[in-house]
Order: structure tokens, then sequence, then C-alpha cells
């Protein structure tokens, strides 16, 4: 039988049945890693894992601490251990000032942003703490909302932010176990999401217009997930912010 570490890393993505999820997923099954897919929908992850024999869909929400806990005991069962959790699954929230917001809707954003990326980063350390060889990378998908915000996006903002706080000391708390972890801030990849905020007909602007924003191909930010994931033990990289091509973003406003 052939051993675990001769084998492609073992990666877990959330929010993998759609948008930087899926593509970062199948950018990793095709270059030889075996990846377990989360998502609260199995029919979009077993569309994701189609054609793939080293994809392992776990339908999953990231909200609830068993359904975290059985998705890695599942990709322990299938593969003896996780090197790497992309943790993806998020929301954009409603569209809502400080003064607007309902608490629901506050809640239920930050159940996913940040609490859901709390319980994968916990379960995914328990498992890399344990594992040997010990260790493994976590990449927390942040998004450029966590340097500058858009209007009316005061739930997505507050939990973006909160997510560099939580990379820090997931990457602080990991040192003395091999567990690396950084953040991407991905800006107007050409996602579903981008729909949500109407880049495409023309996004609310810090002066109160719409403008049409460029973006970019999905598969170009999932290369960049990828060689923060690939780099070696000896290195990891922090941060990588990643965004179209001329979008209103340095000086916006």
């Amino acid at each position: 039988m052939t051993p675990h570490h001769q084998l492609g890393p073992v990666a877990v993505v959330t929010g993998a049945g759609s948008g930087i999820g899926r593509a970062v997923a199948r950018l990793m099954l095709a270059e030889g890693y075996r990846v377990a897919l989360a998502g609260r929908r199995g029919e979009q992850l077993l569309e994701t894992a189609a054609g793939h024999a080293q994809a392992l869909a776990v339908p999953c929400d990231v909200t609830v601490p068993d359904d975290v806990e059985r998705l890695f005991t599942a990709a322990l069962q299938r593969w003896g251990r996780v090197d790497v959790l992309f943790n993806n699954a998020g929301v954009f929230g409603p569209s809502a000032a400080v003064d607007e917001i309902s608490l629901a809707d506050w809640d239920a954003t930050v159940a996913v942003n940040l609490t859901g990326f709390m319980l994968c980063a916990g379960a995914a350390v328990r498992v890399m703490k344990a594992q040997s060889p010990r260790g493994g990378r976590i990449i927390n998908n942040g998004s450029i909302a966590a340097h500058s915000p858009r209007p009316r996006t005061v739930a997505y903002t507050v939990t973006k932010h909160a997510m560099t706080g939580l990379t820090k000391s997931i990457e602080l708390d990991g040192r003395g176990f091999g567990i690396t972890c950084g953040q991407i801030d991905i800006g107007n990849t050409a996602t579903g999401l981008m729909e949500t905020i109407g880049v495409g007909d023309g996004a609310l602007q810090a002066d109160g217009c719409r403008q049409v924003e460029p973006t970019f191909p999905v598969a170009d930010a999932a290369r960049a997930v990828l060689l923060m994931a690939g780099m070696p033990p000896s290195a990891t990289v922090g941060s990588v912010l990643i965004t179209a091509a001329g979008m209103p973003f340095i000086g916006r406003g």
C-alpha cells in the first residue's frame, strides 16, 4: 500500500460548490491534490468533483459544529491526514448601513463569515497537531473589504476585517506545531458574488454614483491560492492582495 506522504497533499476546501472555492478545488485536483469538497449543496459539490477520482464531496454547513467535525473526520478516514485548509465559504450579507441592518441579518453574516471560519480552522488545527508528520497550512479567504469597504456593507466588511485577526492568531498559535496561516484578499474576480453587488451593471461607489468595474478570471485567483498552498514547510505567504487591474480600490471614492 502506498504511504500517505507519497501521494498528493490532502486539502479541505469549503464553499467548493461554486465560485472561488470550485475554481480552487478543481485546480488543486488537476495538480495532484486529494481534495475534500465542502458546501451546503451536495449536487453542486458533485459537479465540482466530476471526473476526479481524488475528490470527496462532503455536504457541510460551516456554521454547524457537528457538520464541521464530520467533514474533517471524512477526510481523515479517506486519506489519513489534512495538509491544507482553504477556508472559503462565505456570504456577502445584506446591503445595509449600521443603523439599518437587522440583528438577524448581522448574526447570519457573522455566523458564516467569521464563526464558520473559526470552526473550520479549529478542526483543521486539531488534526494538524495530531497527525504525523505534524503540521499543515491554513489559507483564509478574506476580501479587499479587509482593507477598504464598499458603502452599505457593514456586516461583510466587519467580518473581513476580523479575518485578519483570526489569520494572525492562527499563525502565531500554530508556530510551535508546524502550522502556518495566510490570508488572500481578492477583489472583483468574476464569480456569481459579483452579480449580487452589481459590478457588471455598476457598483455603488463611495460618492453615491454607480460605476461599472473591471473583473478578472476566477482561474487566476485560484492560481494565487495554489501558490500559497504549495509553499514548502520552511516558508509561508502571510498575505496576498489580488484585484482586477484598474478597479477603483487604490484611491477609491
